[in-house]
Order: C-alpha cells, then structure tokens, then sequence
C-alpha cells in the first residue's frame, strides 16, 4: 500500500516513515478518515450490500491517506481497514457461483453449432426446421481456437487408461484367532449343599461341647475359660461358639465386685418371662492379639480350659482347605 515517489528527496520530512513531531491537526484528520472509511468496511457488512468496484475505491482512498501515515496508531488504523476489505473480498469470492441467469447452456450449445457451420443463424423469414440440415460440422475449427488459449501439447490417450495395467486386488489379510491356553483357565470353586450342612454341623457340635464344659465348670472367669495360651485362633473361636450361648440365653455374662467378668449357665428365659419384660442384652467384644497376651499376662493362664481342637479341614469342591 506504500507508494514511493521519485521526486521527494531522501531525508526530508515528508518522506520518513515515523514522525513523533507530525501536527496534531493532520493526524486528527488522518484518524477521523481512515475510522470513517473503516466504518464503510465493517466486519458486520454483508458481502451482496456492496459491489466489487466500491472495494477497489476503498482500497484506492486507503492507499492515499496511507502515504501521510507516520505514526503506529494511523498505521494500524490502514491495516483494519485492509482486513476488512480483504474479509469482504473473501467472502464475495465464496458467494460467486454460475447461475442460471449468468450463464446459458443452451444458448452457448446453439453458438457453438453455429460457430462450426453446423447451422446458422435464424432470421425472421426462417424457420428451425429449415435451419436443420445435413451440414457437418466443423470440429477442427473449435481445436485450433482452443490451441491459441492453451500451450498444452496435444497428446493421444485413452477414455480408459492403458490398457495393459491391470486393476490392482486388495488382498484382506486374516487375523489369526487368538486361543487360550487350556492351563491357564481357572473356574471358580464349587460349594455344595453337603459342604454348608457339613460346617454348621462342627458349630453346633463345638457349641454343645462349651455348654458341656461350661455345665462341669460351673462360675468362671470369661478370659480364663475362652482363651487359649498356645492359639489365639482358638481363643476367637471360643468367644465366636459361647456367643450362641449367650444369645439363646443359656449363658449369662456379670461383672463381679473384683471387676471381673463372670459367666455360669442359666435357664432360657420362656414366653411367659419375656412377657413379662425379661430382655436379653448382648454386646459387641473387641479382642486382639494384644488383648489376648494382656489376658494370659493378668491372670497367669498356662492351659486351656476348653481343649485344643485339631486344625479344621473343608472339603470345597475337590480340595480339602485347613
């Protein structure tokens, strides 16, 4: 958009490009036309409610109010306006299209026929019947005049290609099926009925046995009869088996003046008892292994008082676990 004139020598001030010390009025009157002229060009204009001719004058009036720009203020004024123009010119460019009003096949057909001799022009007096005749036309007449426009070397070739290629397969490759290793395979393990009958058999026989020893023993400490010194497995399993007890009410837990917990065996409160507002009361125990080697420590225990009972074995499927 620069413009460089041969007669404005080098060094004068109307040929630097930045002037800090240009006159305020000149600038105030560089920005009032350029904003004016970017206001005509404005992103929101439409491209159809202005014509190509009115771009190139925008384009035109830019370029002389570009040529007393020495300033980046002015200077970014001119770019937002050739932004515009050229957003606009874009868009014009999109739009374009051959429709029906600017181009007719027809009518380019019928002046082609006649540009070849193949028929002429009609005149009032004749007719389109009469016009068509066995006249050949002249196709080498529309080649030569195509030549003039092109420097394209006529060459011979095929509608088809050659014909010696061949039209090339695309050969489908198979994925080979991934199989499983019979090995690897791990079906889950099987509990039967018998298997569950089986285990509440051993609670129930384990829980009579308590009741029996308990029975013989009669008041007791409750760490001295279900702990175990030499298993704390057992020892949980004892609390897990007298908990039956105390449940049904065959079992009763007190605190006695020393502070420690006492059970005995009692009678299984009836209807009549229950009615009457006798309730039975159970509590969540808390036992650990720390809690086990605190009870042995405290009250000296070196044996069990329910016996050792040999390692559990369950029979799952057709494995035995212990």
């Amino acid at each position: 958009m620069v413009q460089f004139d041969p007669n404005v020598r080098m060094g004068s001030p109307s040929s630097l490009p930045y002037d800090p010390d240009q006159d305020a009025a000149e600038k105030r009157d560089i920005r009032k036309k350029y904003r004016a002229l970017e206001k005509r060009t404005g992103e929101q204009l439409r491209p159809q409610d202005i014509r190509a001719a009115e771009l190139v004058e925008q384009v035109e009036e830019a370029d002389e109010l570009f040529q007393k720009v020495k300033n980046p203020t002015e200077a970014t004024l001119d770019s937002t306006v050739l932004r515009n123009v050229s957003s606009i010119s874009a868009q014009k460019a999109r739009a374009m299209k051959l429709g029906s009003a600017a181009f007719d096949i027809d009518d380019f057909v019928s002046k082609l026929a006649i540009f070849m001799g193949g028929r002429h022009e009609l005149t009032d007096d004749t007719s389109e019947l009469d016009d068509i005749g066995d006249s050949v036309m002249d196709w080498e007449k529309v080649g030569r005049r195509a030549l003039a426009k092109s420097r394209r070397v006529p060459v011979m070739g095929f509608m088809l290609g050659p014909l010696s290629v061949e039209q090339k397969k695309r050969a489908t490759a198979k994925r080979a099926k991934l199989q499983k290793s019979n090995e690897e395979e791990r079906r889950p393990q099987e509990i039967k009925e018998e298997d569950i009958q089986r285990s509440e058999n051993e609670t129930t026989k384990n829980v009579i046995k308590i009741k029996e020893i308990l029975e013989e023993s009669g008041s007791v400490n409750l760490f001295r009869f279900v702990v175990n010194p030499n298993d704390f497995a057992q020892s949980v399993e004892n609390i897990f088996y007298l908990s039956f007890l105390i449940r049904d009410g065959l079992c009763a837990l007190e605190i006695d003046d020393h502070g420690e917990p006492i059970i005995f065996l009692c009678e299984a409160p009836s209807a009549q008892d229950r009615a009457d507002g006798v309730t039975c009361h159970q509590i969540v125990m808390e036992f650990d292994m720390a809690t086990w080697k605190r009870a042995i420590e405290v009250f000296e225990i070196t044996e069990s008082m329910i016996p050792q009972r040999p390692a559990a074995k369950t029979r799952l499927g057709g494995k035995w676990y212990g």
